[in-house]
């Protein structure tokens, strides 16, 4: 049994997903990521410890946060309420908040409670061919409490998918999580590693050694991903690039993450600067053009990688 100051913060539990892997699936967000991509969908899943979200939106300025705090870190007459340096996390805003404006991001579950969570949804899994999915954040951040969870979980057949950034430690990941997975979502975002510390804040040495190991020495099923960041990920040098990485390395499918703004007003909420990002969603031409493009690539590179985004 993990020690309480031992167990990972989790953001969110989303059940009934469509979305994740196949079937119908319970999809664990767990809070900490090792990277800083500046176009996270979930920024509110990079740090690994609680956080306090503030939606102007939901605010109706009742003052009851800055009666509650006790650093004295809540202020009205601040566009994002809190003043971060003197906040502590303590939560007591979000306590008393009637409207949710504000929200403590974060929630510890100890294996035995998560585990009864995700199995209270085992006949869905059993009969769509679904199961549970761990994303993040970076969940391979938390190997012995995944590696109890995974036990629990695969005791009553549970079909497991992970989504990773891919950057662990490799030999800990093969001898904890991996013999419990049974497909893995894996994110590559740049082929030249100063791109990728540029915006990520690390290079992709360590990615793509993991992808190159994991191809090579077990039997899972691996599917790449490439989120599709305009301008910045989604371009044909970048791309043409990440295909013949994948070749190299031993991949034969790929497939494309549609850009999506929505993290963007998650990290102000969180109190970060606006990301330099495009506000909304590609626009459908835009998107076509950048599929029609990565099919060509696709053509012009040999090694047998193919795609089921097209």
């Amino acid at each position: 049994m993990l020690a309480a100051n031992d167990l990972p913060l989790i953001v969110d539990i989303k059940r009934h997903s469509l979305e994740d892997g196949p079937g119908i699936r319970s999809v664990v967000f767990f809070k900490g990521c090792p990277l800083r991509c500046i176009f996270c969908q979930n920024f509110e899943t990079q740090e690994p410890g609680v956080e306090i979200a503030f939606s102007a939106r939901e605010c109706i300025n009742c003052g009851r946060c800055a009666d509650a705090c006790p650093q004295k870190a809540i202020n009205l007459e601040l566009p994002g309420r809190i003043c971060r340096e003197r906040c502590i996390r303590c939560g007591r805003c979000a306590s008393v908040c009637p409207g949710k404006g504000l929200r403590l991001i974060g929630s510890y579950y100890p294996v035995e409670t998560l585990t009864e969570i995700l199995l209270r949804d085992s006949p869905f899994y059993r009969h769509s061919g679904g199961g549970v999915t761990l994303s993040g954040g970076e969940c391979t951040l938390y190997p012995d409490y995944l590696e109890l969870l995974l036990k629990n979980l695969k005791a009553r057949s549970v079909h497991i998918v992970l989504e990773t950034s891919g950057y662990f430690d490799y030999d800990t990941f093969k001898q904890k999580i991996l013999p419990y997975i049974d497909f893995i979502y894996y994110d590559v975002k740049f082929a030249n590693p100063e791109i990728h510390r540029r915006y990520t804040g690390k290079t992709n040495h360590r990615i793509l050694d993991n992808l190159r190991r994991l191809l090579q020495e077990s039997e899972v099923n691996v599917h790449p991903r490439i989120p599709l960041i305009p301008g910045i990920t989604a371009t044909r040098e970048n791309l043409s690039a990440l295909v013949a990485i994948l070749c190299e390395v031993g991949a034969d499918r790929v497939s494309l993450l549609p850009y999506n703004p929505m993290g963007i007003e998650m990290a102000v909420s969180l109190g970060r600067p606006r990301p330099p990002l495009p506000k909304g969603f590609m626009k459908h031409d835009e998107e076509r053009e950048i599929y029609a493009m990565f099919k060509k690539i696709l053509e012009e590179i040999s090694g047998g990688v193919t795609s089921n985004c097209l």
